[in-house]
This record gives structure tokens, C-alpha cells and sequence, in this order.
């Protein structure tokens, strides 16, 4: 049985200005939405406010964001999480496991899949790299990423696999596919 390679992205200029604006587009697509466009409450906050309740706490949009350079994508993780890094980027943006995963496979589609370490000299990422990515940009926080990261092992789990999904990753067979397949199938029993 001939061994599974990462193929190489076609295209490696993908920079974290792509990858941030994906991850904005992302999220606002998943915005709660209003019954009219004219509308600027939830419905949720409009019958709060007749009922003279106090409002229903909700998530504010992110600060807006600013254009990182293209070598973002490969300097250290540890620069993502420093002041401004953090706070241009994601600032604590909660998520949830579903969109952190989606998200993760987002990363890895647009960086590129790793094996045998977080990263690549180039910037392409493993599943738990993909993740620290998005923790370091302050999308979503650590709960959050070990939560997704449960829901990967327990996939394996399902498959008869064992071993954690950072060094089930790390297997010299393992291809951009496979990562992209466990996360989905996470996903799915997320929202199952």
C-alpha cells in the first residue's frame, strides 16, 4: 500500500490577510440576523425591551479589523497572542467548537497541512498549529479550542484510534485530506 503525501497548496502566497478575512466573512455569516434591515435589535432585545426587561446580553461584533503583513504567516505563534498582534485580529472573539473547527479547517485549506510539528518554515499547519493560530489571534479562547479538540479524539475514538489527534496527525501517511476529514466528521457530531 503506497503511502499518502501532503501535497504541497498550489498556491503558498496566501497570507494571514486572506485568512483573516475568511474568518470575518465566516462569522458574519453565522450573525444573528434581524427581521428587517432596518431593524437593528435582535427580536430577542425587542421583546426584552417592551416586557421592560433588562436586555438580553449579546456577543459585540469584533473590532475592526487591520490588514496584517504577509509575514504574519511565518513568524513565531507566540507573535500572534502580543499587543497589537491579539487585538487587531480577534480580540477574545468568543466562538463555538463548531465554528472553531470550521475554522481550524479553514487554516489548514489556506496555509496548507503539516506533519511532525506545530508548523512549517513556511507556515503551513497541523490540526493543533491550525488551532493555536486561532487561539493566538484571540478567536475564541482555550476552552473553547480543547473542547474542538475533544470532539477530533472522540472521532478517532469511534474509529478505534487511540492515540491523541496531534500525533494521529503527525503519522507520515497523513494528508491534508485526512486532517480536513477528521474535522469534518467533528463538526458534524458537534451539530448532532
Amino acid at each position: 500500500m503506497a503511502a499518502s503525501t501532503a501535497v504541497r497548496p498550489a498556491d503558498l502566497t496566501v497570507d494571514a490577510a486572506t485568512l483573516i478575512r475568511d474568518i470575518e466573512q465566516y462569522l458574519a455569516d453565522q450573525a444573528p440576523r434581524t427581521a428587517h434591515p432596518l431593524v437593528t435589535k435582535t427580536t430577542d432585545q425587542l421583546i426584552a425591551e417592551a416586557l421592560q426587561q433588562p436586555a438580553v446580553e449579546t456577543v459585540t461584533a469584533a473590532p475592526e479589523l487591520a490588514v496584517p503583513a504577509r509575514w504574519w504567516r511565518i513568524i513565531p505563534d507566540w507573535a500572534l497572542a502580543i499587543t497589537p498582534a491579539r487585538r487587531l485580529h480577534g480580540a477574545g472573539r468568543p466562538i463555538t467548537v463548531t465554528q472553531h473547527l470550521q475554522l481550524t479547517a479553514l487554516v489548514i485549506e489556506q496555509y496548507g497541512h503539516h506533519r511532525g510539528g506545530l508548523r512549517s518554515l513556511s507556515g503551513r499547519r497541523c490540526i493543533l498549529g491550525a488551532q493555536a493560530v486561532l487561539y493566538r489571534l484571540g478567536y475564541g479562547d482555550e476552552e473553547t479550542a480543547q473542547a474542538a479538540g475533544q470532539q477530533m479524539q472522540n472521532v478517532l475514538r469511534r474509529r478505534g484510534i487511540n492515540e491523541p489527534y496531534h500525533r494521529w496527525n503527525d503519522r507520515p501517511e497523513r494528508c491534508a485530506g485526512d486532517a480536513l476529514q477528521l474535522i469534518r466528521e467533528a463538526i458534524n457530531a458537534s451539530n448532532g
